[in-house]
């Protein structure tokens, strides 16, 4: 599966097709290697968690305003002042003196992650047919696997090494040369409205949630990124801090998770052209609940053993893999013409949904973890049974197919 060219602004060194996951692994890069620096953040400046949830908060909100801006004025300039403000953040990070600052620094850094992603999710609609899309969207999740599969281990090594705030340095590294290769490479991806409009007609919005296809593959990618965004939150108070691990080690667990995720997405493509949309996500809904089930009842019969958490932690990256692709895609496979703004509305449900499970989660997380895993475990096994819901009740009632494409 080749490439459309895309529109050329000035001479072109780098195809989309490497850019995308470059592009989408700018999350993990801001997540996944802060996760080892959590422990030392707070020890250091006072609560760490605060900085991740603001990072959430900020990311879900802003792509509300990416969106519309990235149909009206471009998906190129909207990408750039991201990653710019991105740089600027993460350096801001490195030197932040208190918790509020930092915190006020991982606040901008989130705004601009929603800038990076809506404007490299718009442009695989503006670039591809909708029956493309999940498979383009796996291939570019691989490569985010793949940094994800770094991060971690980076983090928890400039962390134990030199210190959490080399982390923010090497963040910053990572988004100013993404920078320099896209002012060079990334051209404009959106097309012109009919009739030469240059911003969305009115209504936009009420014209997203209008549509079924939208509503259902966006809840799948709200479900399984909320139960995941609990193990990101938790996971480090409870491997490192109920279990004993040192950071070192930890790093190893979510970059575990990132191998499981790469085997999962280049999965899902093949599941893709075998058996479609619909009965790949039921796979993957089984293997999200099947994962959560093994962690549960670890915290039942083995709470002080970590051998179940990771086994089923493994198992729910399995379907979180499948999930992903087929339902980001999924969620702007009918709106092409309005590909910013879904983009946008699925990305903040994500990221509403991972907030709110996150935050209830965290209240039942003590200084001595009389609770074990559970609260990380629960959100998990809650996300599972809905995807199970959504994937054998919900899908087959779509009226046409989910990711069948339509004209404005």
């Amino acid at each position: 599966m080749n490439a459309p060219p895309a529109p050329k602004r000035g001479r072109f060194d780098v195809s989309f097709t490497l850019l995308l996951p470059l592009l989408l692994a700018a999350q993990p890069v801001a997540t996944d290697s802060y996760l080892p620096a959590l422990p030392a953040i707070a020890k250091e400046l006072g609560s760490a968690s605060t900085s991740l949830t603001l990072f959430v908060l900020a990311f879900g909100f802003a792509q509300l305003l990416c969106g519309p801006l990235a149909d009206r004025f471009g998906r190129r300039p909207v990408l750039l002042a991201g990653l710019a403000c991105y740089v600027i953040a993460a350096f801001g990070g490195a030197f932040a003196g208190s918790v509020a600052v930092l915190a006020g620094w991982r606040t901008l850094q989130g705004f601009s992650m929603a800038a990076i992603l809506v404007c490299s999710r718009a442009a695989v609609r503006d670039l591809y047919p909708a029956h493309e899309g999940p498979h383009v969207m796996a291939r570019g999740l691989t490569g985010l696997g793949m940094v994800g599969l770094v991060a971690p281990l980076l983090g928890a090594w400039l962390v134990q090494g030199a210190g959490w705030r080399w982390v923010m340095v090497a963040m910053a590294v990572y988004s100013l040369l993404l920078f320099a290769l896209c002012w060079r490479s990334f051209g404009e991806t959106r097309k012109p409205l009919a009739g030469g409009e240059s911003s969305a007609p009115r209504g936009s919005t009420r014209a997203v949630f209008a549509s079924r296809s939208f509503r259902a593959w966006a809840s799948v990618a709200a479900a399984t990124y909320g139960g995941l965004f609990c193990f990101l939150l938790l996971s480090p108070m409870v491997y490192i801090g109920y279990l004993g691990w040192s950071p070192a080690m930890y790093g190893w667990i979510p970059a575990g998770g990132s191998l499981v995720y790469i085997f999962s997405t280049t999965m899902c493509r093949s599941l893709l052209r075998r058996y479609g949309p619909v009965r790949t996500v039921r796979l993957g809904a089984s293997l999200s609940l099947t994962g959560a089930i093994i962690q549960a009842l670890g915290c039942w019969l083995m709470p002080s053993s970590a051998v179940p958490l990771l086994f089923g932690h493994a198992v729910y990256c399995l379907g979180h893999g499948i999930h992903q692709p087929c339902g980001q895609a999924g969620a702007v496979g009918d709106l092409p013409h309005l590909a910013g703004r879904a983009v946008s509305w699925s990305g903040f449900g994500m990221m509403m949904v991972a907030f709110c499970v996150g935050q209830l989660a965290a209240r039942f997380v003590d200084a001595d973890f009389s609770n074990g895993a559970w609260p990380m475990v629960v959100p998990m096994l809650l996300a599972g049974a809905v995807l199970m819901a959504i994937a054998f009740l919900w899908l087959p009632r779509l009226h046409q197919h989910p990711i069948k494409e339509t004209t404005p």
